[in-house]
């Protein structure tokens, strides 16, 4: 048995629906994608300005190695996402 002090905070908006008009890096199992975050619902979530990040480079770097610009608006089914964030272009 372990005891641990825990403080609970309520938040309204928590998860990609704080990250609304956000530049976010979506990392799914097949494709990161990147693009500004422009809705959000139960099953999928819209990027505009989108692209496939086909290799990262350095992490630590603004630009990425590879990321292919996609016409359009894109579509990402939420089952799908491993992983989200700020997109590092826009952290760093």
């Amino acid at each position: 048995m372990m005891r641990k002090k825990v403080e609970v905070e309520m938040v309204d908006v928590e998860g990609l629906a704080a990250l609304l008009g956000e530049r976010v890096l979506l990392m799914c199992a097949n494709y990161f994608y990147e693009g500004v975050l422009d809705g959000v619902n139960d099953i999928c979530c819209k990027l505009s300005d989108a692209g496939i990040v086909y290799e990262t480079g350095k992490w630590d770097e603004k630009e990425w190695g590879d990321r292919q610009q996609v016409p359009g608006d894109k579509y990402v089914m939420l089952s799908a996402i491993e992983s989200f964030g700020l997109s590092p272009s826009v952290v760093l």
